[in-house]
């Protein structure tokens, strides 16, 4: 009797198994039992969970943090003193 399953060993969910199994019912087709297989996957998240921990991006340390905040004012003056000067053009704000 043939057994589908998904074990999803993640480094950032603690080694947390997630798994997911289906069982091949009598006269059932190997199609049709993917299909289940794929439905269960999608409605357990399992893929979301791995989607979304594929790519893992370190916090940003104080100094880092520090640093971009620093950047921002010093756009936001630069800005500021060319609009003040003439110097740019008032652009419409487009949102997302």
């Amino acid at each position: 009797m043939p057994l589908l399953r998904l074990k999803n060993k993640n480094q950032h969910t603690k080694n947390k198994i997630l798994m997911v199994e289906v069982r091949r019912k009598e006269k059932e087709t190997f199609g049709a039992l993917l299909r289940r297989f794929t439905r269960r996957v999608q409605m357990s998240g399992v893929l979301k969970d791995a989607r979304k921990t594929r790519f893992y991006a370190k916090p940003p340390t104080k100094i880092k943090k520090r640093d971009s905040a620093l950047r921002r004012l010093q756009k936001r003056k630069e800005r500021s003193k060319l609009e003040k000067l003439g110097k740019l053009k008032d652009e419409k704000k487009v949102g997302r």
